[in-house]
């Protein structure tokens, strides 16, 4: 189990003593397809917990796990093409990044002690920073010191939160401990008061880090700046390990008595974020940060359904494999338009699938599948949300939810066929005479991925699908 977060450490080391500017891609490469190597070998035989049980694999850790190298995985080969055309800037410390957020994002998946939980996702804020200020510009500064304002203010309520948990454990019958095995196993001798103030601020903490409205002010500017190949990580990695450490917390209050306090803050915090994300994609000027929105949106969504619980919860994990592979795809085939057309406002760009011949339909495709239009995959994901909450009788929740996705999906539409529509402008130079066109490695990660999110609309690999029921049995799901 540690060879999940050696492997990728030894390789940031390597990447960082590598002179070789080109070679240094391939190391990155060769981290991510051991990891992945070692993922698959945990799914097809479970370790013993590690650490004295700090360390351990449940379902829905492993889920999450899975997904975060495989989409590292491909992000890794796109690296390949997209360092190899950005020569001007030094990728020692972007790629050593990458990698030391790879190993965090597999701690904070493994980890089942509330304090090491919580100094792993610090370590996925403190690797990122630095990545995010990659292009060097005046707005990648200022987006960097936001996202490190704003998230080191998050991360200090999550550790609030996590002291408040302490708290209870030390109270009267509490286990002492911040195993969480031994809080479960406490149940109702945790005190309620401490319980629920900890999920607030935990609630607070962990949801600045998954962008959940409103605290989500880092993500238009850092996702805007960030290279494509960062967006995907942290728009599909690093909001789900967020996402993962909130369910932790879930589990806890479940156990304690006090699981409706908190799926209340879930349902609330989630139809808030569905609804601004509504607001802020009408009439988006700049397709980056449309995705930004988007994400805050689907957060809103993951929040929600495990807030409702049931099969809205069983929804909410599918949902988090569809829209994290889904993120991919839209953030590594708006990274390529970008990079041809030298700006990310619509106004300026139009007629990227002429200019782009994968890229630009590979994008349009990408936004069909974000807004649920099927067969792609979260399709059926958002549907088990909806259809959950109309079981329970959430109705309201279900009328927002809904309402929230039809105006997103005609905000979004305009945005997005303003740029692959029409004739490019006259102006805009041919990327391929810049280097910045299609290329085998810069448009095969985000076709396969799309290939791969098509697939699972249509048919879900028995493992994967039990491992989903068994991640969101542990959120109330069913």
């Amino acid at each position: 189990m540690l060879l999940l977060v050696a492997i990728p450490l030894t390789a940031a080391a390597a990447a960082a003593a590598c002179r070789s500017a080109a070679r240094r891609p391939w190391i990155l490469v060769a981290g991510a397809a051991g990891h992945a190597l070692a993922v698959a070998r945990v799914w097809a035989s479970p370790p013993a917990p590690a650490l004295g049980g700090w360390l351990a694999l449940d379902a829905a850790g492993l889920l999450v796990l899975a997904l975060t190298s495989a989409l590292n995985l491909f992000c890794a080969v796109y690296a390949v093409g997209y360092l190899a055309r950005r020569a001007d800037r030094d990728n020692r410390a972007f790629v050593a990044g990458l990698l030391v957020l790879l190993a965090a994002t597999s701690g904070v998946a493994m980890a089942q002690h509330l304090g090491l939980l919580w100094v792993t996702i610090e370590i996925t804020t403190l690797a990122t920073a630095p990545l995010i200020y990659f292009n060097g510009s005046p707005t990648a500064l200022e987006a960097t010191w936001k996202y490190l304002v704003v998230c080191s203010v998050g991360i200090a309520f999550a550790l609030l939160g996590t002291f408040l948990f302490a708290l209870a454990s030390a109270a009267p019958g509490g286990p002492r401990s911040l195993l969480l095995a031994d809080l479960l196993g406490a149940g109702r001798a945790l005190p309620a008061p401490w319980i629920r103030f900890a999920f607030v601020f935990l609630l607070a903490g962990y949801g600045t880090k998954m962008g959940l409205a409103p605290f989500h002010g880092w993500k238009p500017d850092a996702y805007g700046e960030a290279p494509g190949v960062l967006g995907a990580i942290l728009s599909g990695a690093v909001t789900s390990v967020a996402f993962l450490s909130l369910v932790r917390g879930l589990q806890v209050c479940d156990a304690a008595g006090q699981g409706a306090f908190a799926r209340s803050a879930f349902v609330a915090i989630g139809l808030l974020s569905i609804a601004l994300a509504a607001v802020f994609l009408v009439r988006q000027r700049d397709f980056k940060r449309m995705l930004a929105y988007s994400s805050v949106e689907h957060m809103g969504i993951l929040a929600l359904g495990v807030g409702v619980g049931g099969a809205s919860a069983t929804g909410a994990f599918l949902h988090l494999v569809n829209n994290g592979l889904t993120k991919g795809v839209l953030f590594l085939a708006a990274g390529n338009i970008h990079r041809a057309f030298g700006t990310k406002q619509v106004d300026a760009v139009r007629g990227a699938a002429r200019v782009l011949p994968v890229s630009g339909p590979v994008f349009l495709a990408a936004f069909l599948a974000i807004t649920g239009s099927p067969p792609f995959a979260p399709f059926f994901s958002e549907f088990a949300v909806l259809n959950g909450a109309i079981q329970a009788g959430a109705w309201t929740s279900a009328a927002v939810l809904l309402a929230g996705l039809s105006v997103i999906f005609v905000g979004m539409g305009a945005t997005v066929l303003g740029v692959v529509q029409g004739a490019p402008p006259e102006a805009a130079p041919e990327p391929r005479s810049r280097g910045q066109g299609d290329s085998a490695f810069t448009a095969g990660p985000p076709l396969v991925l799309l290939a791969l999110v098509l697939v699972l609309g249509v048919w879900t690999p028995g493992p994967l699908g039990g491992l989903i029921q068994r991640a969101a049995a542990l959120a109330g799901g069913r």
